[in-house]
C-alpha cells in the first residue's frame, strides 16, 4: 500500500482520489480553503462533482500532506507556487494542462526547477473527471524519461476501469495536453456560432497538426501526438460537452463577451491562458500555429469569431 496524495481538490483531484483509493492506496486530499476541506470532510461530497459520495478511507485535509506519490492537480498556473510550500516526497505527478504565461515552462519543468529532489511523472489523456469517478472505463498515459518511475505510478494508480499507458516522451505528451485546450475553445467557437460539424472537423485536425509540429520543434515525437495524450484527448475536449474549454469558446460563439463566457463555467478552462502562451513558445522556435494565434486573439478580445473565422479560411492554399 503506497501513501498518495492529490494536491488540488477540484473535480479532478477529487476523480484521482477515487481512483488511487481503488487501487488500494492510503489516499489524503488536499484542497487549499480550510472552509472547503471542512466541508468536504464533513459532507463527503465534493460540489465540483455531485452525486459522488467519498469513501471514509479518503482523509481531507487542508494542510499539505507528506506522501510517497503526490498527484499534482492543482490548475498549471498555480503549480509552482505549490510546490514551493510541498513537503519533500519520493515521486511527484503532475496531472494539470497547459504552459505557465511568462516563463513558457511546461509542467515537468516547473516540477525540475522547483522540486529537483523527486522522481517526475505526467499523467494525461482524454480524461472527464466525473465518468472517472463513477468508474467508467477509460484510458491515461503516464509518461516519463525513467521506465522505473512510469512503472511506479501505473502500479500505484491502474484499476480495471482505468487502464494506464507507459510513453517516454514526456514533451509529446504535455504539448498534446496543453494545446487541446487551444483547440477546443475554437472548435466550441465554431459550433457556438453555427458554422456546423464541417467546420469542427477541420479545427480538430487542422489543430492536431499544429500540435504535432511544435512537439516535434520541441523534441517529441509525432507518434505521441497521435495517441491517447495527443489525439484522444483532442477529440473528447472537442467534442465533448463536459469540456470547460469547449463551453467557453461555444459562448464565444453565441456572441457573449469573454468575460461572461469565463463565467459561465465552473473550474478553470485552462486554455485561455494556454492560448498566449502557446504563441509565444511557437514563436519562439518557428513554428507556424494560426489556431492558437486565432484563439489566443480572441480570448484577449482582439478579435471576433467571425472574423478569425475567416482569417483562417482565406489563409493560402497549400498541400495538406
Amino acid at each position: 500500500m503506497n501513501k498518495v496524495s492529490i494536491i488540488g481538490a477540484g473535480a479532478w483531484g477529487t476523480a484521482l482520489a477515487l481512483v488511487a483509493v481503488r487501487a488500494g492506496n492510503q489516499v489524503t486530499l488536499w484542497a487549499r480553503d480550510p472552509a472547503r476541506a471542512a466541508e468536504i470532510a464533513a459532507t463527503r461530497i465534493n460540489p465540483r462533482l455531485p452525486g459522488i459520495v467519498l469513501p471514509p478511507d479518503i482523509t481531507v485535509t487542508d494542510t499539505l500532506p507528506l506522501a510517497e506519490i503526490a498527484l499534482l492537480a492543482v490548475p498549471l498556473q498555480n503549480l509552482r507556487q505549490t510546490l514551493r510550500r510541498m513537503p519533500r516526497c519520493a515521486v511527484l505527478v503532475d496531472c494539470a494542462k497547459g504552459v505557465e504565461a511568462g516563463n513558457l515552462a511546461l509542467p515537468l519543468d516547473i516540477l525540475v526547477e522547483e522540486a529537483p529532489w523527486a522522481a517526475h511523472a505526467v499523467l494525461t489523456g482524454p480524461n472527464f473527471a466525473h465518468e472517472i469517478a463513477r468508474s467508467l472505463p477509460a484510458a491515461a498515459v503516464v509518461a516519463a524519461r525513467d521506465e522505473s518511475v512510469r512503472k511506479t505510478v501505473m502500479a500505484a494508480l491502474a484499476t480495471p476501469e482505468f487502464r494506464l499507458y507507459g510513453n517516454d516522451d514526456p514533451v509529446g505528451a504535455q504539448l498534446g495536453g496543453a494545446a487541446k485546450n487551444v483547440v477546443a475553445i475554437a472548435a466550441g467557437a465554431a459550433i457556438g456560432a453555427g458554422m456546423g460539424e464541417n467546420a469542427r472537423a477541420a479545427l480538430v485536425t487542422r489543430g492536431l497538426a499544429e500540435i504535432t509540429r511544435l512537439a516535434v520543434a520541441m523534441g517529441g515525437q509525432a507518434a505521441t501526438v497521435a495517441g491517447l495524450s495527443g489525439l484522444g484527448d483532442l477529440l473528447l475536449t472537442c467534442t465533448g460537452p463536459g469540456s470547460r474549454n469547449f463551453r467557453v469558446g461555444f459562448a464565444l460563439g453565441e456572441g457573449k463577451p469573454f468575460a461572461e463566457a469565463l463565467a459561465s463555467i465552473s473550474g478553470v478552462a485552462e486554455g485561455v491562458p494556454t492560448a498566449p502562451a502557446m504563441v509565444q513558445l511557437a514563436e519562439s522556435l518557428g513554428v507556424s500555429l494560426p489556431i492558437c494565434h486565432s484563439v489566443a486573439r480572441l480570448v484577449s478580445g482582439e478579435a471576433s469569431v467571425a472574423h478569425e473565422m475567416v482569417a483562417l479560411l482565406s489563409r493560402p492554399m497549400r498541400d495538406e
